[in-house]
């Protein structure tokens, strides 16, 4: 479990982010709250739904919902269990609830935003590695959770059932390129970093961004 924070702006708005860090594939999932605490939104809870259970009482948040980044079970395996225990819903862009088995009480597009202490959390519609994924920016704060379509390092498979490398390049270069160099990306697996870093260290954005595939 790592605690971080986002960096705070001059409008003294930032969000405090838990980590949870679980699976054989080492999938994140993220508590986000204000600094001051009240309510609270669960991304990508993939395994061990007491850990965040147990965080959200312990520190007297009040959950408005579950937002999962796509369908795959490493992101959405804790989020049933989650949402019966503490009276959450469940929300999943539509593209990927239309064939997700699980329980989504409500669908997702491109645009849609949720409030939180302040900060808007947006939905951008990312399809590449499934027709559903998306990223949630925080803008005010200068952070996006971007699940399973980039890391630090590398992008995310799209030879898997939803996948498609045309909507990949699509959600990079007219998507994720767009954005600044100092919005820190929370990764659905690995370590968080700046779009700075990715711009310089990761070989399959450059490369799929400068048009020569990866």
């Amino acid at each position: 479990m790592i605690h971080v924070a986002a960096r705070i702006l001059k409008e003294e708005i930032f969000l405090k982010i838990k980590r949870f860090i679980g699976g054989s594939l080492q999938s994140n999932g993220y508590v986000l709250y204000g600094q001051t605490g009240g309510n609270c939104y669960i991304i990508d809870p993939g395994y061990q739904p007491r850990k965040f259970i147990d965080f959200i009482k312990e520190n007297a948040l009040a959950p408005k919902g579950i937002l999962l980044t796509h369908l795959h079970h490493d992101h959405v395996g804790a989020a049933e269990a989650i949402r019966d225990a503490l009276a959450c819903p469940i929300f999943m862009h539509e593209e990927d609830a239309f064939v997700y088995k699980g329980v989504v009480d409500q669908t997702l597009k491109e645009g849609d935003t949720f409030e939180l202490d302040g900060e808007s959390l947006e939905v951008l519609h990312t399809p590449g590695h499934t027709r559903g994924s998306i990223c949630i920016m925080a803008a005010k704060s200068r952070v996006c959770f971007t699940g399973d379509t980039i890391f630090d390092t590398d992008l995310g498979r799209t030879d898997l059932a939803g996948g498609s490398e045309a909507d990949m390049k699509y959600s990079i270069c007219d998507v994720v390129n767009k954005w600044e160099n100092d919005i820190v990306i929370y990764p659905g697996h690995d370590n968080g970093c700046t779009m700075k870093k990715v711009r310089i260290y990761n070989a399959e954005f450059i490369a799929l961004r400068d048009g020569n595939g990866r």
